[in-house]
């Protein structure tokens, strides 16, 4: 399949590094970016066209779809475009800026009938699916707390670049930026917050417009209680995890592997340790998983079925972020919106 990049920043070159080591019939068939001059030489470097618009690739018959990787701002028109010609579209998280916006690309999905697949790729590691399986075959039991941590560190090098950690460009910080692949996998998993309480805060160690730092509390539609804590201000940078605790076994995922204890002592491990971009270095992490989301969308959009990761369910995440900003304003305990 036929697949036109949209977006040359930092992600890029996964995208590419993913689609060129795919077995699958792959085949990067250009790249826009904002800059023509910029788009023409990392067209020359990795031997691939350069497209001069959006409207280009949407009217280009012979893509099957377009990855859409820039920054959240830019994302309305390109879906609009896009949508409008039918090309399927898969696109780096977050969907917007905010949960009406992310809300409204959706919508124009699904009401020009377009696959809409979003790259939340961790749903595609070994030892995410195994715990997903356990949990649905109730080898945990019933679901009692879950902790979220994301203790991760950015240089201030990072908040340099023009517009990150911006509302106008980002759409906030730390949990719409980074945590919001966690905070995705265990909804992904456990189902959906109902109600959360939350405070999100800037740090002395960055200088940025929104938050480096999130704590919350929150109640899940399955009964469970849970903690979670997202910073990009904790040196040098570590793992995020989930940790689950059910009346049968209690459970711990991090950096890849799955740790299942039962509460009679008996423990087993799935999994490979792998980096995840946790440190300051924010690409420290393997093409393997951007992989297999892109495979598994080539898959869904030539058989009709529905992608790993849709925009529809996207929004869940999108939903406990915005009722996060809500009780940090509010000091409130704030219902989830989804």
């Amino acid at each position: 399949m036929n697949i036109a990049l949209i977006g040359l920043g930092m992600v890029s070159g996964t995208h590419v590094a993913a689609i060129r080591a795919s077995e699958q019939g792959l085949s990067l068939a250009g790249v826009l970016g904002r800059n023509p001059e910029k788009t023409a030489e990392f067209a020359r470097r990795h031997d691939t066209r350069a497209f001069g618009s959006v409207e280009e690739i949407a009217d280009d018959p012979n893509l099957d779809f377009a990855i859409i990787a820039t920054p959240p701002d830019q994302r309305t028109e390109l879906v609009r475009v896009l949508s409008t010609a039918s090309k399927p579209i898969l696109m780096e998280k977050p969907i917007e800026r905010t949960l009406d916006a992310a809300t409204a690309i959706v919508e124009q999905c699904e009401m020009s009938g377009v696959p809409l697949g979003i790259v939340f790729q961790h749903r595609a590691r070994a030892a995410s699916q195994a715990l997903k399986s356990a949990i649905k075959q109730d080898e945990l039991g019933a679901i009692a707390t879950v902790e979220i941590r994301v203790p991760w560190w950015r240089d201030q090098s990072y908040y340099d670049e023009p517009g990150r950690g911006t509302y106008a460009r980002d759409g906030g910080g730390v949990m719409i930026s980074q945590a919001i692949h966690t905070l995705d996998l265990a909804m992904w998993m456990l189902g959906p917050i109902s109600d959360i309480q939350a405070v999100m805060r800037k740090t002395p160690l960055h200088d940025l417009e929104a938050e480096d730092w999130a704590g919350a509390v929150f109640e899940m539609g399955n009964g469970a209680v849970g903690t979670l804590m997202a910073t990009t201000a904790e040196f040098p940078g570590a793992a995020e995890s989930i940790t689950i605790q059910g009346t049968r076994a209690k459970a711990h995922l991090e950096s890849g592997v799955l740790t299942v204890t039962t509460l009679d002592g008996r423990k087993s491990t799935v999994g490979e340790t792998a980096a995840t971009g946790g440190g300051a270095d924010p690409m420290a992490f393997t093409h393997a998983w951007h992989q297999a989301v892109i495979e598994d969308f080539a898959k869904a959009v030539s058989s009709g079925t529905q992608p790993m990761a849709t925009g529809r369910s996207a929004l869940l995440t999108h939903a406990v972020i915005d009722a996060m900003q809500i009780a940090n304003r509010t000091g409130q305990k704030t219902r989830v919106i989804s």
